[in-house]
């Protein structure tokens, strides 16, 4: 590691689990979807080799310590129990030997269960509430089971959905099938086992927590009651596998909590409702002397998603401070995850504050970029921008459960800027039969995604952009403070796209036909254009992007049309700024698109519900005037809204170029989406070329 830059110094010292000894403390944290016991398919579990792919990837770039997703100990679909499939077992053996190789350690995450935070989707939610179809369908999938709790209470999901009390016999059962998994993966080569989880409110976290434990047996109630489902898992772990295999125990040193659905902003003064500090520093010590070896710990619950899935609204390093905290309390290891950044992880492991830093999407984002960092290569990390969607899109809103699409439920952990992760088969590099020049018209994202993979298949080709800058439109989206991440991404693609001698950038060049263009393939990837609203005095209405841009300047008091993520991110910006913002929603919720994570939509929900950001639902625009918004509501009453100035934000139509057979049109320039459906959308032609 002659290269490795000091700062980091520290991120790349052994240390010990137990007696298991891991060389850096960099931990690739448990994420959704992969699971080595692929459970998400319709035909059970299995070993999933395109997550063993994953790792494996992993593992040869230099991660300490790989922590897979969630294996359900009971299957959920045809209802069968993990320690009854000997066969994965026997393939998570040869596994296990090709990462011991790499010098890497890994650790199975096994979990309990999801309780009131199972993601129930619209389609499965239906056939719940009707006991003849919950008859009917409970061979295949038994939502009761999924959805048991310890006491009765609503779900996350679907608040019309009481999820039922789960039985001492199922706890038995339960803990039981901790031990007999465990043994099996100890068996199997496995360095350790991971408990999922006192944490982000999952079936353990809600027996801990007295909100949500209602119980009046020996699982409830008291302190020792309501920890006794976790206490009593690791011990069963214990005597099955001995003293000495390692047990990790994913941890939520905060809920982070203020009601039901309803979280705590960072820094924000309010009365916990979960698990508090001062309960946390006696329980992360009782989980300890229970047998426990490692707390993998960060913050929340489901009803405050954005503590453990933080979107680019949550600062960086969120968690540390509080786990940092918790460390003061155990001797065992303790590791902080949440936008942890190397550098400040380096320190606060040097400091002694922490002993690893958990990181887990930005490794969907770029596998080699612990590689990078040891080789000093920090610029070459293709950075995640916490979108979570292509790895984690569970999306909601009002009156609606998960609306995540069925391909997305079978297929979590894929990346919107990595088309590879998860999905090798689909998405490859692979050489050109003949190389061709390729013509890119718009130097977006999108453009410049197909002029790399292009470049990289082993074609010529030429990008011209009307501008003088690359990035299109993701320029403006980057604009905001709370958007460095996105901004790092756009340099990242500026950097990239000049590696490849056989990509010629045109800037300043607007192309209007193709007429005079010389070559074999042309890719259109101009965008789109904001729609207008047909209103008297919209002429008068700041677009969004020129307000990103910082083209127009707006007032102290702003009225922003539309409460879509980029309406809802502008009002977020204004706030931020000192401004006085008012959003104006036709639906009767704000940010109703499938697809993106409620992780980050509800952060925005309940910032603006905590800062009291007046927020109009199921309100339309009737006339902009000089000095206020007149709008009529759901009831038919009209209501003037003082304003200084007004930011449209009511989306996008395409504006491809060209349109032409001749021509790949990609990207919004051919049906406007996200990052996500821009990027892949670009492989897709980029690879048939």
């Amino acid at each position: 590691m002659e290269n490795l830059n000091p700062k980091y110094q520290a991120l790349f010292e052994p240390w010990k689990i137990g007696n298991v000894e891991i060389k850096n403390r960099i931990v690739m944290c448990p994420m959704g979807g992969t699971s080595l016991f692929g459970w998400f398919e319709l035909g059970g579990c299995h070993f999933d080799k395109e997550a063993a792919k994953l790792f494996l990837e992993r593992a040869n770039n230099n991660v300490g310590l790989i922590i897979p997703g969630i294996a359900p100990l009971r299957d959920t679909f045809w209802g069968k129990w993990l320690w009854q499939n000997p066969k994965m077992f026997e393939e998570l053996k040869e596994f296990m030997d090709e990462i011991h190789k790499t010098g890497a350690k890994l650790f199975v995450q096994l979990t309990a269960g999801m309780g009131r935070s199972w993601a129930i989707t619209e389609l499965v939610g239906p056939l719940h509430k009707n006991k003849l179809t919950r008859a009917i369908v409970k061979p295949i999938i038994d939502t009761s089971h999924e959805l048991a709790c310890p006491s009765p209470q609503p779900a996350r999901w679907a608040p019309d959905i009481i999820c039922p009390e789960m039985t001492k016999e199922q706890i038995h059962e339960i803990i039981e099938a901790f031990a007999k998994t465990a043994k099996l993966c100890m068996d199997a080569g496995v360095d350790g086992v991971e408990v999922h989880a006192v944490h982000e409110g999952y079936l353990l976290d809600q027996f801990a927590i007295e909100y949500f434990n209602k119980r009046t047996d020996e699982y409830g109630g008291s302190f020792e009651n309501r920890y006794r489902f976790a206490a009593e898992v690791v011990a069963a772990i214990k005597d099955e596998c001995g003293s000495d295999f390692p047990v990790s125990l994913r941890y939520s040193v905060e809920s982070k909590m203020k009601d039901f659905c309803y979280g705590a902003m960072p820094g924000e003064d309010y009365v916990e409702i979960g698990r508090n500090m001062e309960e946390s520093e006696r329980a992360a010590k009782y989980l300890q002397d229970c047998g426990y070896d490692m707390l993998n710990a960060d913050n929340g619950t489901y009803d405050s998603w954005y503590w453990a899935h933080p979107p680019m609204y949550m600062p960086e390093n969120c968690n540390l401070d509080d786990v940092a905290h918790i460390k003061e309390f155990v001797s065992i290891p303790v590791v902080c995850a949440g936008r942890m950044d190397p550098e400040v992880g380096a320190k606060a492991v040097a400091d002694g504050r922490i002993d690893a830093i958990g990181v887990a999407r930005q490794f969907l984002t770029d596998p080699e970029w612990v590689t990078k960092l040891i080789e000093d290569r920090v610029e070459e990390i293709k950075p995640c921008i916490c979108c979570h969607s292509g790895c984690f899109n569970f999306s909601s809103s009002k009156g609606h459960y998960n609306t995540q699409d069925l391909t997305d439920t079978m297929g979590l952990a894929r990346c919107a800027l990595n088309p590879e992760t998860m999905q090798s088969k689909k998405y490859n590099i692979k050489p050109a039969k003949k190389s061709k020049h390729v013509a890119i018209i718009g130097g977006g994202i999108g453009g410049m995604e197909a002029a790399i993979v292009c470049a990289k298949r082993g074609h010529t080709v030429t990008l011209y952009e009307k501008t003088d800058k690359l990035g299109g439109v993701f320029i403006a989206a980057a604009a905001p403070s709370f958007k460095e991440k996105d901004r790092d991404l756009i340099a990242w693609y500026n950097r990239e796209i000049r590696r490849y001698p056989s990509i010629e950038i045109k800037l300043n060049t607007e192309i209007k036909g193709i007429e005079g263009i010389k070559a074999d393939e042309i890719i259109v990837a101009t965008g789109s254009t904001p729609r207008r609203l047909n209103i008297n005095g919209i002429h008068t209405a700041v677009e969004a992007v020129d307000y990103l841009l910082g083209n127009q300047k707006v007032g102290d008091r702003v009225v922003v049309i539309g409460g879509g993520l980029t309406g809802c991110e502008i009002a977020y910006d204004l706030y931020l700024q000192g401004k006085k913002p008012t959003i104006v929603e036709m639906m009767d919720d704000l940010i109703v698109t499938k697809g993106i994570c409620l992780a980050n939509t509800s952060y925005l929900r309940d910032f603006f519900k905590t800062n009291k950001v007046p927020v109009h639902l199921e309100t339309g625009v009737y006339q902009i005037k000089e000095d206020g918004v007149i709008v009529k509501h759901k009831d038919g009453k009209y209501e003037t809204i003082p304003c200084d100035s007004v930011i449209l934000s009511v989306g996008y139509n395409p504006a491809p170029v060209v349109v032409d057979s001749r021509v790949h049109v990609i990207g919004d320039a051919s049906k406007v989406g996200n990052l996500r459906t821009v990027i892949w959308g670009a492989w897709d032609v980029a690879m048939k070329i």
